[in-house]
């Protein structure tokens, strides 16, 4: 009886053991550090606000049981007992009956999984580990967890808002060429100017124009330009002559006018200028293009076909009764002089500007009261100016989209909006306007609709493209983000050119921008660093950072972008 109940008891352990021993959960968890994992990228990174992983794993032969499956679940640590899971994946053997992707026993396998996770505050000190838990005939072992990766890059979140708003610019110049033109005409073979000639109305526009400029303070002549022609007909010596002849007479009809004005230097000689360009065969051809002549186009033809002047004129007067008309119609408004009077308004000095603009700002032109606003850094200022400009010259864009400006700029973005949508009244889609829009709209959160106005806002000009390169930026398309930048000099430029590995521009950017000399310029330094492997110029610019805001200390050590140096000598000083 004791040896029946003996073998019994055998028996029964033998099948414990067996049983033990078959379960091949046991010796999976024992060899799983054969797994590789590889992650991309490591340290993890933040785009946008997300994290994205990307996990490669190779499992080796005879390894995974052709009835277990496992659940594996990636999983980011941070803080003191915070975790957060990506999705899980399931990996089966190949006889089982469980829904995920086979891994053969005999020749192993990979995998491939790619998730996304928001970030959120502490994520910056973490670890990614793969836990995962199998199961086999309805038993469950737990894995040792696998540390895949360290730390999170959280570089792109030092985009700053720099939305930018633009100025309906002025036009001033402390100089301005003006000219005036009058065309005189005279009979065949002659360059005498006729009465009837200084009755046209052109002529009397130019003599009002010499009177009334002799008479404003701020306005300078500086000389008179008279260009000569003959019609093309007769002979060639005769009328480069008479096309100087015609010059000469040209040029004392502006010096009477000149001189019965009392302008200053118009007795000089060499206060004008005169040429006598011959025969005008360039205005005849124009003439005879834009007349309903019969017969024009053969005598276009014969313009192409005889470069000799003389042959030409042989071959269209053939053309008798066609020629009749062109001496009618064509030759007379051939033989001319233009007389050009010009000169140049020289504006009030920066100061008078300042003092009209408070005291009598109508005794300003559009120009210089705009003007007057760019000399003052005072908002209030600004804003009086503006708002001036807007009451005396009610139909012009620029006086509202500039009132909006300073609105914006006290960040009262309500009224700012209020200013846009006026101007935009008062010229639809103009793209100076639609940028500001745009700004408001982001302010708002509304992105999208931010995004429509900046790009029918592109040809507003460099501000568009920083408005779009940061929206971009945000979203995590760093490629788009330093286009759109273009040759902008900003630390967000220079944030965008490094997110998108582009270090040498970057640091031509930031040197060049007015964060240079400013913290946040040296620690991104100190990051281009660290992504060229540069020590010293990671420990030099983290030094500057940490001098201009000793916040920055505990910022490094938290760094992931640093990783590779905080076991570093040199580095432990420069964060200590």
């Amino acid at each position: 009886m004791m040896k029946n109940n003996f073998k019994s008891l055998a028996l029964i352990g033998l099948a414990a053991a067996t049983t033990v021993a078959c379960n091949p959960l046991k010796d999976m968890t024992k060899r799983a550090d054969e797994v590789s994992y590889t992650v991309n990228p490591n340290p993890l990174e933040m785009h946008a606000d997300s994290i994205d992983v990307s996990i490669t794993a190779t499992i080796p032969p005879k390894f995974f049981n052709k009835k277990v499956s496992v659940e594996v679940t990636p999983t980011i640590k941070y803080g003191e007992d915070q975790a957060k899971a990506f999705k899980p994946f399931t990996l089966v053997g190949e006889d089982s009956e469980i829904a995920g992707q086979k891994i053969n026993y005999e020749k192993g396998g990979n995998f491939s999984y790619n998730d996304r996770i928001a970030y959120e505050e502490g994520m910056d000190v973490a670890v990614l580990n793969a836990v995962a838990v199998g199961m086999y005939k309805g038993k469950t072992k737990e894995f040792p967890d696998e540390q895949l990766a360290t730390g999170t890059i959280t570089t792109p979140s030092w985009a700053m808002d720099d939305d930018k708003v633009k100025l309906g610019d002025d036009k001033f110049t402390k100089v301005s060429p003006q000219e005036k033109t009058a065309v005189i005409n005279y009979l065949v073979n002659s360059s005498v100017v006729r009465p009837s000639e200084l009755n046209d109305q052109d002529m009397k526009e130019l003599i009002s124009w010499v009177r009334a400029k002799s008479k404003d303070k701020m306005f300078n002549f500086k000389g008179v330009s008279v260009v000569a022609y003959a019609s093309p007909e007769g002979e060639i010596s005769i009328n480069e002559n008479l096309a100087n002849e015609r010059a000469n007479s040209g040029a004392n009809t502006g010096k009477r006018y000149l001189n019965n004005n009392r302008v200053k230097d118009a007795s000089k000689a060499e206060f004008y200028s005169k040429e006598g360009r011959g025969e005008d065969w360039d205005g005849f051809k124009s003439a005879m293009q834009a007349s309903d002549i019969k017969d024009k186009d053969l005598i276009l033809r014969v313009l192409e076909m005889y470069e000799d002047k003389s042959k030409r004129e042989e071959e269209i007067r053939n053309l008798s009764e066609t020629f009749e008309v062109i001496k009618e119609d064509i030759l007379p408004g051939l033989r001319r002089s233009i007389v050009t009077i010009k000169g140049e308004k020289v504006s009030f000095s920066d100061e008078k500007i300042q003092e009209f603009a408070k005291s009598n700002p109508d005794t300003l032109t559009q120009e210089e009261l705009l003007y007057a606003a760019t000399m003052t850094n005072d908002l209030d200022e600004k804003m009086s100016i503006y708002e001036t400009y807007s009451k005396l010259h009610p139909k012009d864009w620029r006086g509202p989209n500039n009132v909006g400006y300073v609105y914006a700029q006290q960040n009262n973005m309500e009224k700012a909006k209020a200013s846009f949508d006026k101007a935009n009244s008062i010229d639809p889609d103009n793209a100076v306007v639609l940028n500001n829009l745009g700004v408001y709209e982001r302010a708002n959160g509304n992105d999208e609709k931010a995004m429509e106005y900046y790009e029918m806002a592109s040809e507003a000009g460099p501000e568009v493209g920083n408005n779009i390169g940061y929206m971009q930026m945000r979203k995590g398309d760093y490629q788009a983000a330093a286009a759109s930048y273009g040759g902008i000099k900003t630390f967000n430029a220079a944030l965008a050119q490094t997110l998108n590995g582009n270090n040498e521009e970057a640091l031509k950017t930031i040197d060049a921008s007015p964060a240079a000399d400013k913290a946040e310029g040296y620690y991104l330094k100190a990051v281009i660093g660290a992504r060229k492997g540069d020590q010293n110029m990671v420990v030099s610019n983290l030094k500057s950072a940490i001098s201009k805001d000793s916040s920055l200390k505990e910022k490094a050590k938290r760094d992931a972008e640093f990783t590779e140096y905080k076991d570093n000598a040199e580095f432990q000083a420069a964060v200590n």
